[in-house]
C-alpha cells in the first residue's frame, strides 16, 4: 500500500536528545519550584503516579490530562487552584531554557519540508504525556514550528499513550485514514514500532534508539535521519512504492 501520511516522533527522532537525561533534569528543576506549596518528594511521587496512570489508561472517554489530574491531585494535599499556576509558569518561563538538553539538527526541518513538498500529510506523534506548552516548545527547538502539521498529539486532547495500539488507531480516526496509509517514524523499538501491530509501516531512526528488549515489533526500514531524508527525496527504501 502507498504511504499517504507520515507520523513523526519528536524526542530522539526529529529532536535528537537523551530522553532519560532530559526527564531527569526536568524533574530536578521542577520539584524545588513547588516547595512553597508541597514537599518536593511527595510532588515527584504524585507526578510519576499520574504519568503511570496516563500510560496505563484505556478509557477512551477520558483525556490523558483528566487521567493525570485525577491521580495526581488525589495524592497531594493541595488543590488544583493552589498548584497549577506554579506549573503553568514553569512551562511558560523555565521549560524553554531546557533547549540545551537537546541537539537540534537542521535535518529535521529539511525532512518534514521535503515530506510536505512531496505531498505527504504530516503529523507529530509524540507520546502525549506532556501538556501542549511543553510539546510546542520542543517542536520549536526542533525548528519545525512553521510546518502545517495536521495533528500534534498533546495530553489535553489525546486519550491514549504509546505503546498502545489504541493510540495509533485514534490518530487514524482523527486523520480519517487507514493504518496501512501511514508510516510511523521513531527511535523507540517499543513505543514507536508498536504502530506496526495495527498495520502501519515503520521506520526506526538510529542515533538515539531506545530498546527495552521486549516486546519486539516489525521494523520495515531503519537508518539515520539523513538516510531517511535520502530515501524520502529519492523515493527509495520504504518509499519505493509510494
Amino acid at each position: 500500500m502507498m504511504v499517504k501520511v507520515i507520523l513523526f516522533d519528536l524526542d530522539g527522532t526529529l529532536l535528537p536528545m537523551d530522553t532519560e537525561a532530559f526527564v531527569e533534569n526536568y524533574i530536578k528543576e521542577l520539584a524545588p519550584r513547588v516547595a512553597h506549596i508541597i514537599d518536593p518528594k511527595k510532588f515527584v511521587q504524585a507526578l510519576w503516579a499520574g504519568t503511570e496512570a496516563m500510560i496505563k489508561n484505556k478509557d477512551h472517554q477520558k483525556t490523558n490530562e483528566a487521567v493525570f489530574e485525577e491521580t495526581f491531585l488525589s495524592l497531594i494535599p493541595v488543590t488544583k487552584e493552589e498548584i497549577w499556576p506554579t506549573l503553568d509558569a514553569f512551562y511558560e518561563k523555565v521549560f524553554p531554557g531546557f533547549s540545551h538538553m537537546s541537539e537540534p539538527t537542521p535535518l529535521a526541518k529539511e525532512v518534514v519540508e521535503e515530506a510536505v513538498e512531496k505531498g505527504y500529510r504530516v503529523a507529530i506523534a509524540t507520546n502525549p504525556v506532556f501538556p501542549r506548552a511543553a510539546i510546542n516548545h520542543r517542536v520549536n527547538w526542533a525548528g519545525i514550528s512553521h510546518i502545517p502539521f495536521e495533528l500534534v498529539t498533546v495530553y489535553e486532547e489525546s486519550v491514549y499513550t504509546k505503546p498502545h495500539t489504541e493510540y495509533y488507531k485514534h490518530i487514524c480516526d482523527q486523520l480519517e485514514v487507514n493504518p496501512d496509509d501511514c508510516l510511523m517514524v521513531g527511535n523507540d523499538k517499543q513505543e514507536d514500532m508498536s504502530a506496526s501491530a495495527i498495520g502501519m509501516k515503520t521506520y526506526l531512526v538510529e542515533g538515539h534508539v531506545i530498546d527495552r528488549g521486549a516486546p519486539q515489533f516489525t521494523i520495515d526500514d531503519n537508518g539515520t535521519l539523513e538516510d531517511f531524508y535520502e530515501d524520502l527525496k529519492n523515493g527509495s527504501g520504504v518509499f519505493q512504492y509510494s
